[in-house]
C-alpha cells in the first residue's frame, strides 16, 4: 500500500474518488500550488465526469486542510504556515513513533527484506526529486502499516499529504541531499534488535529533525 498512489496506478470504485486522487495527487505533486484556484467545471471536463464528484472530492479535501472551500467558487489550494508545518510534523513524529512501537514485535525477516528493498528503491531515485518523495512516503507508509492498526496509518496519510508537496518542492530546488539511507538503516537496526522503544525514539527523531531546514527553505522562497 502507498501514502499517494498514483492517480493512474489504481482503478478507482467511484466518479468522487477518481476526482479525489487525480487532485491529491495533483496537489501532493506540485501540479496545484498553495493560492492555485481549482474550478469544478475545469477539473470535470479535464477528467471526463460531471461536477457533481468534483466538489465533493473538494469536500473531502477540505477537511483534510488541503483546499478551502469558497462558496459558488470553487476551492484555492492551501497551503501551511510555519507553526502549522510545526504542528503537522509534530503529530507525523508522534503517531509514526506509536505505529513503529507496536509494529516491532510483529516485523520479520520478511517484512525487513521488504523494507531494506524500499531503501534500494529510494537510493535508485536519489536524483529525481518526486520519485525519491514518493519512494520515501512508500518506506514510512508500509512501515507504519505493519503495526497493523488501519485508523493509525490512515491519520498519518492524511498528515503526509499536507507536506509532500513542500517537501518535493524542497527537495528539487533545495541543497539537502536525497540519498538518506543511513537514517533509516539505523531504524531497520533498532527492529533487527527487538529494540521497539528505541525504534520509536529513532523516527521520531527522524522526522522531527527534518523539520528546520525544510522551514527555512521554504521562507527563503518567499
Amino acid at each position: 500500500m502507498q501514502f499517494a498512489p498514483a492517480y493512474d496506478q489504481r482503478q478507482p470504485m467511484t466518479a468522487e474518488e477518481e476526482a479525489y486522487n487525480f487532485l491529491l495527487e495533483g496537489i501532493c505533486g506540485g501540479r496545484y500550488r498553495k493560492g492555485d484556484r481549482l474550478i469544478a467545471e475545469d477539473i470535470a471536463g479535464e477528467i471526463g465526469m460531471s461536477r457533481m464528484p468534483v466538489r465533493e472530492a473538494f469536500r473531502r479535501l477540505d477537511a483534510q486542510g488541503l483546499v478551502t472551500l469558497r462558496p459558488n467558487r470553487g476551492a484555492i489550494v492551501s497551503g501551511l504556515d510555519v507553526e502549522e508545518m510545526h504542528e503537522v510534523f509534530e503529530m507525523r513524529s508522534a503517531l509514526e513513533g506509536l505505529a513503529i512501537r507496536v509494529a516491532v514485535p510483529k516485523i520479520g525477516e520478511r517484512q525487513l527484506t521488504a523494507l531494506e528493498r524500499l531503501l534500494d528503491e529510494m537510493d535508485d531515485y536519489r536524483d529525481e526529486s518526486a520519485e525519491w518523495v514518493s519512494r520515501h512516503r512508500k518506506f514510512h507508509e508500509y512501515l507504519c502499516s505493519l503495526s497493523g492498526r488501519p485508523r493509525l496509518v490512515k491519520q498519518i496519510s492524511a498528515l503526509y499529504s499536507l507536506i509532500e508537496a513542500p517537501m518535493r518542492l524542497w527537495l528539487q530546488h533545495g541543497e539537502k541531499p536525497l540519498s538518506a539511507r543511513e537514517e533509516h538503516v539505523v531504524i531497520l537496526d533498532a527492529i533487527r534488535a527487538g529494540d521497539a522503544v528505541k525504534a520509536e525514539a529513532v523516527v521520531r527523531e527522524h522526522i522531527e529533525g527534518t523539520v528546520p531546514e525544510l522551514i527555512r527553505f521554504l521562507q527563503s522562497e518567499r
